[in-house]
């Protein structure tokens, strides 16, 4: 019996200590009720692909160019490297 325990428990934390891909979640204008105003050089967000006409509530100025994103996690992932979301 204390065999079966042991064994299970190793297997509970062998599957609950495995990585999984977590989806983001992104807040939009209408659920964080925050929605800015700004010009920016792209229609969509280039990291999750959101249009930012609709969900534009933060900006990066990056090579002179502004751009937009639908939320400060894009824009922290755009950050880290930010020519690879431009290609």
């Amino acid at each position: 019996m204390k065999n079966l325990v042991l064994i299970g428990a190793t297997i509970f934390a062998m599957v609950s200590c495995e990585k999984k891909n977590l989806e983001v979640k992104h807040v939009s204008e209408m659920e964080s009720g925050f929605k800015i105003s700004a010009k920016v050089v792209n229609d969509e967000d280039p990291v999750c692909h959101m249009k930012t006409a609709e969900h534009l509530s933060d900006t990066l100025t990056y090579k002179g160019q502004v751009y937009g994103f639908c939320s400060s996690m894009c824009k922290d992932e755009f950050k880290k490297n930010p020519d690879s979301y431009l290609k």
